[in-house]
């Protein structure tokens, strides 16, 4: 456990208005820029490696930056264009050995793209609505799990090419090998029964379990209930087709912490896994601004969350990431600013009620969405079409934007 204080360094932390800014061109033209939604380093990057920072963006282009320290504007960072859907992007992943890339598209489909040749793989169908969210098995390069805006689950196996669909085009297109419908429905509804204005509650976030090989852990958009799903014995409600769409997780959340405080359920926005010092917790950003702290495996809530006074959360476009070390969170929210937190002890920690120690990282103008970090640095993307990648002022450079504490 690391016991020095962090607070110092997180305060360092800067950004170059010349050498740290990212700008995602549009293709329209009559705009300039469009608004990046997603954003992911690569595993190499995250191990100290070629900065390598896959940027998605609401035109359905994926932009792939060397986000290295540049010495001066007159050197050029090196980028790749791929054109890959013809809508929004709203999540980016990249396969555990950095040779494939996963995009989760408002055209409902996830595409599967090889980054070096620049070359669409495959799509996957399966969803009826916006895809959301997508997960790479971190040991198994070939399993893929998405969740949609129709409230669904879709597990692919990229080897299984019996479920072949027709292709749209040139393209390739898989069917998924197993869905989990009404994700994140409640439990109690008799026999599978809808309203018939049933809106199906959206699935915002995957994570697969770090201490469970065959375990999802799934967030949806309704309350702060997190749900463990077991992919070798998917369960159903009964004999009816209605029964038999409502799948049972193996345990969920008991408690939901976006109520502690007496006020009404909120919806999670994005779920993160610690690691290291913070490796028996999960992390998740909630709609009422704050991040919630989980015990893995149980999903149980704990009682202290973490904000700061200026972090609103109330879209679900902000997202969460955990730098390699475990020990800082970041966070995106809709007050123009990024947010830090040092996590290393929150499973020690009793306090009840948000702890305000968030460090603000401000530089850009509009919600900041997306976040990612690799080895020394972090990218954050926000609505003005800009990426900023944020360094620890070690050499005390002069910077145009840095951080605030208060």
């Amino acid at each position: 456990m690391h016991k020095e204080p962090s607070r110092p360094l997180l305060n360092s932390f800067v950004s170059s208005a010349s050498t740290d800014n990212f700008v995602c061109h549009s293709a329209a033209v009559d705009s300039f820029v469009t608004p990046p939604y997603a954003c992911a380093y690569s595993y190499a990057a995250r191990r100290g490696g070629v900065p390598h920072l896959a940027v998605a963006t609401e035109q359905g282009s994926v932009y792939i930056w060397n986000t290295e320290r540049r010495l001066s504007v007159d050197v050029a960072a090196h980028r790749i264009d791929l054109n890959v859907h013809d809508n929004g992007v709203f999540d980016v992943q990249w396969s555990p050995s950095d040779d494939r890339l996963a995009t989760a598209s408002a055209d409902h489909t996830t595409r599967i793209t090889d980054p070096i040749a620049g070359r669409v793989l495959c799509g996957l169908h399966g969803h009826t609505q916006t895809a959301k969210t997508v997960a790479w098995h971190p040991s198994h390069a070939d399993l893929v799990a998405t969740g949609a805006r129709d409230g669904s689950i879709c597990l692919w196996d990229l080897r299984v090419h019996d479920r072949l669909l027709k292709s749209d085009g040139q393209l390739e297109c898989l069917g998924p090998v197993a869905t989990i419908r009404c994700a994140h429905e409640e439990m109690g509804m008799k026999g599978g029964k809808r309203p018939k204005t049933f809106s199906p509650r959206a699935v915002t976030s995957l994570v697969y379990s770090p201490l469970d090989p065959h375990g999802l852990i799934s967030s949806g958009s309704a309350n702060g209930i997190l749900r463990h799903w077991d992919l070798r014995f998917p369960k159903s409600r009964g004999k009816t087709k209605a029964a038999r769409d409502n799948s049972i997780p193996a345990y969920m959340s008991p408690l939901d912490p976006t109520m502690l405080d007496g006020g009404r359920a909120r919806g999670i926005t994005s779920l993160v896994a610690g690691m290291g010092p913070s490796g028996s917790t999960l992390f998740a950003l909630g709609c009422d601004s704050r991040v919630h702290s989980y015990t893995l495996p149980s999903l149980h809530p704990l009682s202290e969350s973490h904000a700061h006074p200026s972090m609103t959360t109330n879209s679900f476009y902000a997202r969460l990431a955990i730098s390699p070390c475990g020990r800082w969170l970041a966070t995106g929210s809709t007050s123009g600013a990024a947010f830090v937190f040092d996590v290393s002890q929150v499973s020690i920690l009793r306090r009840v009620g948000p702890k305000m120690d968030g460090v603000r990282l401000h530089a850009q103008v509009g919600e900041v969405t997306a976040v990612s970090w690799a080895e020394g640095m972090l990218a954050t993307c926000s609505d003005d079409g800009t990426v900023r990648v944020w360094r620890v002022d070690s050499e005390g450079i002069q910077a145009t934007a840095h951080t605030e504490d208060r």
